[in-house]
């Protein structure tokens, strides 16, 4: 049994982004903007708002456009000051202080051998405690954030818990969908994993989103069921597969809240328009701007 408070964090950073091709060989995807933040800063928003301060990021070699973001630039506020830029001066010591009190590190996954391999490279960082894992393709509008509901789930059941959402059955080919015994109200026990399934064969119509709580266990189950053996790669899904065939518990909570897709050109498109559109500053502007050309 562990305690109940979480808090530590994995994000996810180190993919080759190749459905963002060529843009993604100088822009990593976790930096692409969602209206006038990137990817990332959700993410770290979300996270702040859980209660979650120890984040590290798997990082690929010579990634470091997210530690650059995160990086004060003292030259750049001198410039602002002289040239009285001061809405956007306040704006980049707004940003410092609200990393203040993270603690933040990072890993870097040496070879893209799948989500699990990423894991498993911060294996120290993390130790026998249990944590929150995010990718990067997923951003969630939610009052609550998705990750505090997970976390209020996981005081409870001291279990790894999925976040789960409900897509339409011609979409699941591109998901990993589960098959469930609902407990309670938007509370199942997961009874089986399945990878991108035909539509007819889906065993429910609940996808898995890119937010995970996770106990210490997944490493030696990463270690030991991960591996994807055509290509070598290390996959969390198997490592959560080994766990439920040797009779383990896992949760999945189908979450409050709108998922904003990020994986691929076109779902970054209508994240990144529906954002905007109800932004407080943009907003009206752009509708007006829609108006004008359709």
């Amino acid at each position: 049994m562990f305690m109940n408070e979480v808090k530590k964090a994995l994000i996810l950073a180190a993919g080759l982004g190749t459905r963002f091709l060529p843009l993604s060989k100088v822009v990593s995807k976790e930096m692409w903007p969602l209206v006038d933040k990137p990817v990332i800063h959700y993410l770290l928003e979300e996270l702040k708002e859980s209660g979650i301060r120890q984040v590290t990021f798997v990082l690929s070699p010579g990634q470091n456009q997210v530690l650059n973001y995160l990086k004060r630039d003292a030259r750049l506020e001198k410039i602002l000051r002289k040239r009285k830029k001061n809405q956007v001066l306040v704006e980049m010591i707004n940003f410092q202080e609200f990393q203040k009190n993270f603690s933040f590190s990072h890993v870097y996954q040496q070879k893209p051998l799948g989500d699990g391999h990423a894991i498993l490279q911060a294996k120290n960082k993390i130790g026998k405690e249990p944590f929150v894992v995010l990718f990067c393709d997923d951003i969630i509008e939610s009052k609550t954030p998705c990750v505090l509901q997970l976390l209020k789930v996981f005081k409870t059941c001291q279990r790894p818990i999925l976040s789960l959402y409900r897509i339409p059955r011609e979409r699941v080919s591109a998901f990993g969908m589960v098959e469930v015994e609902k407990i309670a109200h938007r509370l199942f026990k997961i009874k089986r994993i399945v990878e991108k399934p035909l539509p007819e064969e889906t065993p429910s119509d609940l996808a898995i989103v890119g937010k995970y709580v996770l106990t210490p266990e997944i490493f030696d189950y990463l270690e030991t069921h991960g591996a994807y053996k055509k290509t070598g790669e290390i996959i969390l899904a198997n490592a959560l597969d080994g766990l439920l065939k040797d009779g383990r518990i896992i949760y999945g909570y189908e979450f409050e809240g709108r998922w904003l897709e990020c994986g691929n050109k076109l779902s970054w498109l209508k994240s990144h328009l529906y954002l905007s559109l109800k932004h407080p500053q943009f907003g009206e502007e752009l509708k007006k701007f829609l108006k004008e050309i359709s």
